[in-house]
């Protein structure tokens, strides 16, 4: 299939696809005219690549792993790794629910005041 199509069936762009070459985590033969072109099995690798893309992993991260993922056995590295960043993610969500805490703080203090009619100077 040619770059359009996969980008179709995937619902990623055209210029996403060429970045994935780019970065060798997807692969293209190219035609006699240059095209490229793509077997069916590059819709599933695509849809990984989104998936590891999405859970917040780098380009350079997903290079590595995706060999040994591709196969659907994952090797001891490939699990530490996603182990690792498992655990990164936890953390980073702590945080976040700690600002969202500090912020539900702010926010009930200047409601607070709003009510009482003592509302903040504008900025």
């Amino acid at each position: 299939m040619k770059i359009g199509e996969l980008a179709e069936r995937t619902g990623v762009s055209v210029r996403a696809l060429r970045y994935y070459e780019e970065q060798k985590l997807l692969h293209a033969e190219r035609s006699g005219s240059g095209q490229r072109r793509y077997t069916d099995a590059a819709v599933s690798r695509v849809r990984l690549i989104q998936q590891l893309y999405g859970a917040g992993i780098s380009s350079a991260a997903i290079a590595e792993m995706l060999p040994c993922m591709a196969t659907g056995i994952a090797s001891p590295q490939v699990l530490s790794k996603l182990h690792g960043h498992r655990s990164s993610v936890l953390r980073q969500i702590e945080e976040l629910q700690d600002t969202l805490a500090q912020l539900d703080t702010v926010i009930a203090g200047a409601t607070s005041s709003y009510d009482r009619g003592t509302p903040c100077p504008p900025y």
